[in-house]
Order: structure tokens, then C-alpha cells, then sequence
């Protein structure tokens, strides 16, 4: 009952989705339009990437370019996709890209960083203006249409479909994961994500721990990267069943960090297929320290959803998250658009 009602609110949300992107579309020029708006079946719709605009250049029209009035707009579009807490994420992970420029500035000035470094680091374009925002298709008239909003550690993908929408990918990371310097010290956009994944894996007993974690070493990168399978197909770790009432309990405050970043209505149909299978099928995977800092990486992986996030850095200071959140068979709608044609097939 909990999924129908599910559904049923999202059926009204795909208008409010539509109107709120076709109200940001009026804002543009006619150039800025030609920039943002490209066909559905553009190769751009299903390419991501996390790095930045130095190292992979993106289609799209640049947030930077953006007058304040479509800024104000493109705020309501995301602040209708996400949560609150998804929403502040998003724009707190683009103000940490220029905190970094000012931090390694700072080094530069302190003669820990040579020239020659500064101006390779420079050239990697990360800054708060340089995320892109391309529309596929045409949210006036077509049926099915999508929204990727992407730089370096954001890679935001709405595909809308009919009624019904999907929003994975969702990459979120930050470098620094904590800043540690200028007035920004302190900042931590992906706190719980860290903070309840080190509460959850030191719950566990012993012999617990010892089943959930692999003996690998900690991956440079999330394991579903863009250059990678992006979907895994076998279980590691412990299952939910081997664990107890309370450890679920933190393992389901884990999950819901990441669903929780979605848009109610959207994270109460996650939650509700989270609940239809149970949480006794839920697999969790550790690789790493178990302190902050240290490098480590999980994996919570069930037949519906897959959750990766990783931790790494410079030497032995981990202090660079990456993260995503993926629906098994759904990433950039491919179910449901799957679906559609079936049911609308002449």
C-alpha cells in the first residue's frame, strides 16, 4: 500500500518537475537555450563523470553563465528534485570547490606547492561557476525528457518518463572532506555519510567485523566509477540476517542519508521497496581503518540498490570522499523507459 501511495505522489510531482524546469528555460536567452537544451538521444544524456572541467569537458550551458535571475531559477528546479538536506549538499560541495583553489593558493604562498604545480592545478578549472546543466530532450512536449546537472564531484541525472521520474546516478563527493583551513574550517558537506558508516562497522563484534570486512586495499576510487561496470553483481560482506535489531537500525540510518537527499515523495518509494524486501537482504562491506582519516571504503548492496562510498587522499590523510547512490536496471530511467515503449509499442 505504502508503494502505491508512493507512486500516486509522484504522479504529481512530474508536473511540478516539468513546470519549475520549464519556468528556468524561460529565463535564458536564445543562445543559452541552444547551449542547454539537447535531443534525448545524445550520447551526453548517459555519460558522467565526477572530474573537472580541466579534465573532462562537459555539453551544457555553465551555471557560471547564468544570469541571477535563472540562478534563482535553477535553484527551484533543484530544490524540487532533493530534499533540504540534498539540496544545501549539492550547493555546499560546489562552494568547497573554491574553498580548495583558496587552499591550495595558501600552500602555494607558503612554498608547499612549487609554480609548476600551482599552475597545473589551476588549469583544472573546479570552481563554484563551473558546473554544467544540460536538458535532453524537450520537458514542453515530450513524454520523456532529462535534467544532468555535473562538475567535479557532483553528477546530478533526472530522467522523467510519463509519470515517473529517476534520479540515479547521484554522485556526490568533496575534497577536502573536512576543510581544515581559511574562515570555512570545519565544513563537512558529507559528514553523516562518514560519520554513521564508522557508527555502523564499529557496532559490530569481532567476528562481525571480521565477515564484513574484504581484505583488499582501499580503492583510488569508487568501484562503479565512470570507466568501470557500473553495476556489481555479487554480494560481499554481511547480510542483514546476521546482524542485530539495533545494528540494523544504524545500517537503515545509513541508507537513509543517502535516500534521504531525494525529494520526499521520491525517497518514500525507495524507502518502501527497502522495506517490501527487508532489510535482512541488505549486504554491508568495509575495506580499511576503522578511524577517520585513515583510508577506507563500504559497500551497501542489495538486489534493488547499490550504495559505494570511499575515502582517500594524499599519503596516509584521508580527506577526499566520493559517494553514489544507483537503482538496480534504473540509472539514467532505463527500466522505465524499457517499460514505456513496451506499453506503448504501435
Amino acid at each position: 500500500m505504502a508503494l502505491l501511495l508512493s507512486i500516486q505522489s509522484m504522479a504529481q510531482s512530474v508536473p511540478i518537475l516539468k513546470s519549475k524546469t520549464l519556468g528556468f528555460l524561460e529565463t535564458l536567452d536564445e543562445g543559452q537555450k541552444e547551449l542547454a537544451l539537447q535531443p534525448f538521444a545524445d550520447s551526453a544524456r548517459t555519460e558522467w563523470t565526477n572530474l573537472p572541467l580541466g579534465l573532462a569537458p562537459r555539453k551544457g550551458l555553465a551555471y557560471g553563465e547564468l544570469s541571477a535571475e535563472s540562478k534563482m531559477a535553477f535553484h527551484q528546479v533543484l530544490s524540487g528534485i532533493f530534499s533540504s538536506q540534498g539540496y544545501l549538499k549539492t550547493f555546499a560541495i560546489m562552494q568547497v570547490d573554491d574553498i580548495l583553489h583558496e587552499l591550495f593558493e595558501i600552500q602555494h604562498s607558503r612554498g608547499q606547492i612549487p609554480d609548476k604545480a600551482i599552475q597545473m592545478i589551476r588549469g583544472l578549472n573546479w570552481d563554484y561557476g563551473n558546473y554544467y546543466l544540460l536538458i535532453s530532450g524537450n520537458p514542453a512536449e515530450d513524454e520523456w525528457w532529462g535534467l544532468k546537472f555535473e562538475g567535479h564531484h557532483i553528477s546530478i541525472n533526472l530522467t522523467v518518463v510519463g509519470n515517473e521520474f529517476t534520479m540515479t546516478p547521484l554522485f556526490f563527493g568533496s575534497d577536502p572532506a573536512v576543510v581544515e583551513d581559511t574562515q570555512y574550517a570545519g565544513l563537512r558537506p558529507l559528514s553523516k555519510e562518514e560519520d554513521y558508516g564508522f557508527w555502523f562497522v564499529n557496532s559490530l563484534n569481532e567476528t562481525q567485523k571480521a565477515k564484513a570486512t574484504l581484505s583488499e586495499e582501499v580503492p583510488g576510487d569508487i568501484i562503479t566509477s565512470p570507466d568501470r561496470p557500473q553495476w556489481l553483481e555479487d554480494f560481499q560482506g554481511i547480510k542483514g540476517s546476521e546482524l542485530t535489531e539495533g545494528q540494523q537500525t544504524i545500517l537503515h540510518y545509513l541508507i537513509e542519508e543517502y535516500i534521504g537527499n531525494l525529494d520526499p515523495e521520491k525517497a518514500a518509494e525507495h524507502l518502501a521497496t527497502l522495506h517490501a524486501r527487508g532489510m535482512d537482504e541488505v549486504y554491508f562491506a568495509w575495506i580499511g581503518s576503522y578511524e577517520p582519516m585513515k583510508p577506507h571504503y563500504y559497500l551497501i548492496h542489495s538486489p534493488d540498490f547499490l550504495i559505494e562510498y570511499d575515502n582517500v587522499g594524499f599519503l596516509d590523510n584521508a580527506n577526499h570522499i566520493h559517494t553514489i547512490f544507483r537503482e538496480n536496471g534504473r540509472d539514467f530511467g532505463a527500466d522505465v523507459l524499457k517499460k514505456h515503449r513496451l506499453e506503448h509499442a504501435h
